[in-house]
């Protein structure tokens, strides 16, 4: 008993305890009476809209600088809720409303998570409840892959977790902790590549941690915010003006592709925007293949154009002698 007591006795003072892995909280005490001052402020800290309430209640404005507290203390809510108590039974009738707040204090600043467990004359002080685990893994949501010219699937989404993680494991993190159905789960690992290390060329080193991709089937659809995908073509290059002014991420790209470059160059090196991959370069040789035949085929047209009308198509200008100027393009 002795030993209870004490127990009960040190966890008092301090604000929270730490048993089994499980933290019990210990909520202040109120007890009264309080100072004039403390009831003054805790008048004025009431909302406008119950201030209204109570005033329109008892018709009665209360000024500044003065309490609402009844003359043993309580608020009026409190008071309310002695009365109701008190006339439903719950309560019984003798308790008077200094002793029910003592009993309400007391209940509220008791120690969480322990009952007193009577045996016999001995009385035990145990804690109560279920430790609930929650878990310390990391589910990073990205959007979808979506090839060009395809559109975003809302049906599905994509995550990165931790490659230990199971379908099962995923599919009851999202169903208990976010209440998401699934209908099916499609998971691939990603293992970061072996690098060079800088410092130490005799060593590899790995530059990111591996990780799983799992795609998740969804029975509700979602749908990205803001996706610059689904936004009209005027507002999405706004947006991406925006987006390039406060952050510079093209800037940042480009930057960091030059000092690459710079790196592995040995000689000095033109740099061009949007020109450091072979499919980059590739895209532009065919753009510019393609404005020189629209070139072409537009020469030719006119030439086509020239000789249905009957007039002469010159071929080199002031180049070649006069006799030689007017030449007729080959049929």
């Amino acid at each position: 008993m002795q030993a209870a007591l004490g127990f009960a006795r040190r966890c008092t003072q301090r604000p929270a305890l730490q048993l089994g892995g499980r933290r019990f909280y210990q909520a202040p005490s109120k007890q009264p009476p309080l100072p004039e001052g403390a009831l003054i402020a805790r008048t004025q800290s009431t909302p406008h809209a119950v201030r209204e309430r109570r005033e329109k209640k008892s018709g009665e404005l209360i000024p500044i600088g003065a309490t609402d507290a009844t003359e043993t203390g309580l608020s009026p809510s409190e008071y309310a809720r002695y009365l109701r108590l008190r006339h439903t039974g719950r309560i019984p009738r003798g308790l008077t409303p200094e002793r029910w707040l003592a009993d309400v204090n007391r209940r509220r600043s008791r120690i969480r998570g322990f009952e007193h467990l009577k045996r016999g004359d001995v009385s035990h002080l145990v804690p109560v409840g279920v430790p609930v685990y929650l878990p310390n893994i990391t589910f990073t949501f990205v959007p979808n892959h979506t090839p060009p010219g395809q559109p975003y699937n809302p049906y599905e989404a994509t995550f990165y977790v931790a490659p230990s993680l199971t379908k099962t494991d995923i599919r009851s993190y999202l169903q208990a902790l976010y209440g998401v159905r699934t209908t099916y789960i499609r998971t691939d690992n990603y293992i970061a590549p072996l690098v060079r290390d800088m410092e130490n060329p005799m060593t590899f080193v790995r530059k990111y941690g591996a990780y799983k991709r799992a795609v998740v089937g969804l029975v509700d659809p979602f749908y990205w915010p803001n996706r610059l995908e689904d936004m009209p073509e005027e507002k999405r290059k706004k947006r991406e003006e925006e987006l390039e002014q406060s952050y510079g991420i093209q800037s940042a790209k480009d930057y960091r592709t030059y000092s690459r470059l710079r790196m592995i160059k040995k000689h000095p090196i033109k740099f061009t925007p949007g020109m450091w991959s072979r499919r980059s370069i590739l895209r532009n040789v065919m753009e510019r293949k393609e404005r020189r035949m629209g070139l072409v085929l537009k020469q030719t047209e006119t030439w086509s154009e020239m000789r249905e009308r009957g007039e002469h198509i010159t071929l080199g200008g002031a180049s070649k002698p006069a006799s030689e100027k007017a030449v007729e393009a080959p049929q």
